[in-house]
């Protein structure tokens, strides 16, 4: 008759249970994998997939009791970890998203929106367009690769139950947002500039000829040339993103090396 002491059910539920934290906290916030449309099981099962894997590799873990403070706090790290790394993706993603924002306005299409689930706002059609784009792009990268091996080496960069996380990374995590605006206008600042010279011939036109009908020509006019542009963006877009992932993935190996403790 086979006999488990509690020491060694302790053991083999705190060896999975720490990494299980982490790995399913970043897949929770991820925007591909942590993505409304796959379901909650699918999730915690690649998470406890991932675990099996990874675990026998880690480092030695901590004996800490799970059912404790110390085991609590310890639970918690492990979600801001997982967390801040899922939300380094979606600002990447965000970038894209923020552009066909901006170009969307700039071409007229402010009232092409629909209701998305996984955000819960109306989103832009031309927004979303680019966001599904950047995601099968990202796939084609390898990129969701990359991110796993990046987040199975966190565990070496920072154990579980080390003591405590740097709090300046957060601060690092908050400055990278504002790669939302900034590359987010670079990749729409083409057409938004082309777009608005037309806008500006056409004020000019309408006081030099009242008579002709601005409203009647001016869309049109604006949203033949933006697909035109976008089609021509469209042939540089898998190089910026190319570089906007490798930015991304740069980031979150820095932003693990901030998390350590001082």
């Amino acid at each position: 008759m086979v006999e488990v002491t509690f020491a060694q059910l302790q053991g083999w539920l705190v060896t999975f249970l720490w990494p299980f934290t982490r790995l399913s906290a970043f897949l929770v916030a991820a925007p591909l994998l942590g993505h409304s449309s796959i379901p909650n099981r699918v999730k915690i099962g690649l998470a406890a997939l991932l675990t099996l894997i990874i675990a026998p590799g880690l480092p030695p873990l901590p004996d800490t009791p799970v059912m404790s403070w110390a085991g609590l706090g310890i639970l918690v790290e492990q979600m801001l970890i997982g967390l801040a790394m899922g939300l380094t993706m979606h600002i990447l993603f965000a970038v894209v998203t923020a552009a066909g924002e901006y170009i969307g306005l700039q071409m007229g299409l402010a009232f092409a929106t629909f209701f998305a689930p996984d955000t819960g706002a109306n989103t832009m059609v031309l927004a979303r367009l680019l966001y599904m784009i950047s995601l099968l792009l990202f796939l084609a990268f390898d990129g969701h690769l990359m991110v796993i091996e990046i987040l199975a080496g966190t565990f070496f960069a920072l154990p579980v139950g080390s003591s405590g996380l740097n709090t300046g990374a957060f601060e690092l995590l908050a400055r990278f947002a504002s790669t939302i605006f900034v590359s987010g206008l670079l990749l729409a600042w083409p057409l938004v500039a082309a777009l608005l010279i037309i806008n500006l011939s056409l004020g000019i036109l309408n006081r030099a000829a009242p008579q002709l009908t601005v409203f009647s020509v001016g869309f049109p006019l604006t949203m033949m040339v933006g697909l035109v542009l976008l089609m021509v963006m469209m042939t540089d877009l898998g190089r910026f993103l190319q570089r906007l992932f490798g930015q991304g993935l740069t980031f979150m190996q820095q932003l693990v090396g901030a998390m350590v403790p001082l």
